[in-house]
């Protein structure tokens, strides 16, 4: 080989070399200074696993955010393919971000951090992205449409956002994609019927969103679909009966919705399907019993809907089945015993419908049970015995129902259970004394039924009890010591029975009590002063009982009080000054006792009280000024008691009152004007009192009860008017009959003067009128020159009969006109006045 071609070989192969080594410093370098720059727009801790991201000096190697920088991937020709941030903590916005420089991204993801703003439109320049996801995110504003001209994408996840707005129609575009999750937004519209061209999705997640408008039927196109989820939005019309047609589906969540009518029967075709989520929609109709061909469903949930009919006994074929609830809604007839099939049910919701029939003792043979809950039903018989055998139930609930019988002694085989309601039916019998092996048991409530006997003692021994009820029955006994020893105890309630005896001191014990309820029994003796020692108490309720003696003052180491109820019973002394400690009072019900004393002044101290009742006692003096103080009363009742002197005036401070009831006692003075600074539309009760003066001009009086205070007065129903307003009634008829007496005399006066000078111009005229020898010659006899009065009246009298009615033509006020025909063609009207102006006829005369 010649010199020259072996020149031309060597550089040939130089520039080969060349071409084959990577362009790093152009691609690499300009791709890491870019994202170095979006860096520097964020919010970034100082401990940041993006401190590794530091900028490069020039004689380092390109290749080192390849290597180095947490999250960056690059392909096999240095440039930046994959970028993965989730869980850094960074805060920031993606206005910066290098998207025209990053074409080779393909993996973007930004995981749990706080990036908020728009997701910007050149996303769309990322145009080889297959990975993105911007989920739980404070990402706001829409989802750009230019998403949807990534063609290469095959997992989009947007979910735990603040994004709105519709989905993009463009979405439809991304025939590549797998899985679509823009779940927990705040998106509107509705479903775009585009996606049913995604016909290779897997996952479609929409849920928890404010979309409305139907499921699309075009949705039966995503036939590789296994999981949708379109659950708590605004979604309304029918499950369409094409998603029957899913067969993949293994998931399929309506819930939470505004869907109605039946459920279709189609939907029974979906053997792959393991979760049926329905509830909490508007679905009428009977329950299909196509859903037994569901074989492999485990969670079938068909509540809070308006369903009918009764519950299909196929269901008892899903052998699967580990969750199974049809509450809340209008189901009928009995329960089927075929549910006693369902050997792997854990659990069972049956409650708010209105079955009815007796339980099924088959039941017993649902071994997994760990909640079985028959609730608010119309089922009757008896609990059966056989759901002994449940012994892993965790929770039973039976209440509101019919049942009747004995409460079974196998329900103390429940070591596991935590929850046993049965209360209001029919029980009867007495409390099993096996319930005490329920060492487990923390809310167990067996009241409004027809049990008998005593307490078991054993009781005591539920160390885990929290909440235990026997109210509304027939329990009598005492009640038993060793409830001291149930320390986690909260509630207490054994109200409306036959108790007798006393409250044990030990009960002092139960430090975590915050409501004590044993009203209405038998119970005597005092109060134990060891109550004090429960400082979490806020609601005691001891009323309607024997009790006697005097409130303990440790009462007001109860700091915690909100509700004290004694009224009832036969307590005595003095209202104790300790009792202003339990400042957050907000109920005080000491009524029908035999308390007395002053209403002590520190109830100024009970700053949220709204009803205070200490009527039918004993207690004297005056109502304490510091009255005023409680602004937040809405009743107050202080009647049938011994209070005296007036009320005070600081009562215009309970802008919040409803209700005031003073009656009954011995108050006297005025009514202060006070009142009249209350709101109107108050209940006032100030009867049988020895209030004196006016009642106040008040809306409020017009319909209150004032009666018995003889020394009231006003102009109000059920008191005497005042003085003042009896002067006035006198002196207005008086006034009235004055007026009378001196207007008619003037009348008739002013009427007899005009009549007068009338008459006497008349007779000056005819003196110069020429006619006077013509008047004479005709003989007229009211010719002035002629006129003589008593022949004129001599001839009226005689013209109308003596003034006969006959000639009557009219009434007036002050007098009757008569028409008189004196002479032919000489008709004149005569007015003769009545007795009171009769003088004028004499002057006739």
């Amino acid at each position: 080989m010649s010199s020259s071609n072996i020149l031309f070989f060597s550089r040939a192969l130089l520039i080969i070399t060349l071409f084959s080594i990577p362009n790093f410093t152009s691609a690499s370098l300009e791709e890491a200074n870019a994202l170095l720059k979006w860096k520097a727009s964020l919010d970034i801790a100082k401990k940041s696993l993006l401190s590794s991201w530091i900028p490069l000096p020039l004689n380092s190697s390109a290749l080192v955010p390849c290597t180095s920088w947490f999250g960056v991937v690059c392909n096999a020709d240095g440039s930046i393919q994959n970028l993965n941030v989730t869980s850094s903590g960074l805060k920031g916005m993606l206005h910066r971000f290098p998207f025209s420089l990053l074409h080779n991204l393909t993996h973007f993801d930004l995981y749990i951090n706080k990036f908020f703003g728009p997701i910007p439109p050149e996303i769309q320049l990322l145009s080889k992205l297959t990975y993105l996801d911007f989920s739980l995110n404070k990402f706001s504003g829409v989802i750009p449409p230019e998403i949807g001209n990534l063609h290469q994408l095959t997992i989009l996840y947007l979910y735990s956002n603040n994004i709105s707005g519709p989905i993009p129609i463009e979405l439809g575009n991304l025939k590549s994609l797998i899985d679509l999750d823009v779940s927990e937004n705040q998106l509107n519209g509705s479903i775009p019927s585009s996606l049913g061209n995604l016909t290779s999705l897997n996952v479609l997640y929409l849920h928890t969103n404010q979309l409305s408008g139907p499921i699309p039927n075009e949705l039966v196109n995503l036939k590789s679909l296994t999981d949708l989820e379109v659950n708590t939005n605004q979604i309304s019309g029918s499950i369409p009966s094409s998603l029957g047609d899913l067969t993949s589906l293994n998931k399929l969540y309506l819930f939470q919705n505004q869907l109605f009518v039946p459920i279709p029967t189609e939907l029974g075709n979906l053997k792959s399907l393991t979760d049926l989520a329905v509830y909490k929609n508007q679905l009428s109709g009977y329950i299909p019993s196509s859903l037994a061909n569901l074989s492999n469903v485990q969670w079938l949930t068909l509540n809070n809907n308006k369903l009918s009919g009764p519950i299909p006994s196929e269901l008892g074929k899903l052998k699967s089945l580990t969750h199974l609830s049809v509450s809340r809604n209008q189901l009928s007839g009995s329960i089927p015993s075929s549910l006693g099939n369902l050997t792997s049910l854990n659990v069972l919701y049956l409650y708010q419908n209105q079955l009815s029939g007796p339980i099924p003792i088959e039941l017993g043979n649902l071994k997994s049970l760990t909640r079985l809950d028959v609730s608010e039903n119309q089922l009757n018989g008896s609990i059966p015995s056989s759901l002994g055998d449940l012994t892993s139930l965790n929770k039973l609930y039976s209440l509101q129902n019919q049942l009747s019988g004995p409460i079974p002694i196998e329900l103390g085989n429940f070591k596991s259970l935590t929850d046993l309601e049965v209360s209001d039916n029919k029980l009867s019998g007495s409390i099993p004394s096996s319930l005490a092996n329920l060492s487990n048991i923390q809310w167990l409530t067996l009241g409004g039924n027809k049990l008998s006997g005593p307490i078991p003692s054993e009781i005591g021994k539920l160390k885990s009890l929290t909440h235990l009820s026997v109210t509304r029955n027939q329990l009598s006994g005492f009640i038993p010591s060793s409830f001291g020893d149930l320390t986690s105890l909260n509630f207490l309630y054994m109200h409306n029975n036959e108790l007798a005896g006393p409250v044990p001191s030990e009960l002092g014990k139960l430090k975590s009590l915050t409501d004590f309820k044993v009203n209405n029994n038998k119970i005597s003796g005092s109060i134990p002063p060891e109550l004090g020692n429960l400082t979490q108490l806020q609601r005691l309720n001891l009323s309607l009982n024997y009790l006697v003696g005097e409130i303990p003052k440790e009462i007001g180491k109860m700091k915690s009080m909100l509700e004290l109820y004694l009224a009832g019973n036969q307590l005595s002394g003095v209202i104790p000054l300790e009792l202003g400690f339990c400042e957050l009072l907000e109920v005080l019900d000491l009524s029908k006792n035999r308390l007395n004393g002053p209403i002590p002044k520190i109830i100024d101290q009970w700053a949220q009280i709204h009803n205070l009742n200490l009527s039918n006692n004993k207690p004297s003096e005056k109502i304490p000024s510091e009255i005023g103080k409680l602004v937040h009363l809405t009743e107050l009742d202080l009647s049938h008691n011994f209070l005296m002197k007036e009320i005070p005036s600081e009562v215009q401070h309970l802008q919040s009152l409803q209700k005031l009831d003073l009656s009954h006692n011995r108050l006297s003075g005025s009514i202060p004007d006070a009142f009249t600074s209350l709101p109107g539309g108050i209940d006032i009760n100030l009867s049988f009192n020895k209030l004196s003066g006016p009642v106040p001009l008040c809306a409020n009086f017009v319909n209150a009860s004032i009666e018995s205070n003889s020394d009231l007065c006003g102009n109000v129903t059920g008191v005497k008017l005042c003085p003042s307003h009896i002067m006035k009634k006198k002196n207005d008829l008086f006034h009235h009959k004055l007026v009378l007496v001196i207007t008619l005399p003037l009348i008739g006066t002013v009427l007899l003067g005009v009549f007068t000078y009338c008459l006497i111009a008349y007779q000056q005229k005819k003196k110069k009128s020429p006619q006077k020898q013509l008047d004479e010659q005709s003989g007229d006899s009211f010719s002035i020159t002629s006129f003589d009065g008593k022949l004129v009246y001599a001839e009226i009298l005689n013209a109308t009969n003596d003034f006969d009615e006959s000639y009557c033509i009219g009434t007036g006020g002050y007098g009757t006109v008569y028409k008189a025909e004196l002479q032919p063609n000489n008709v004149v009207a005569v007015k003769k006045l009545h007795p009171s102006t009769e003088n004028v006829l004499g002057k006739l005369k």
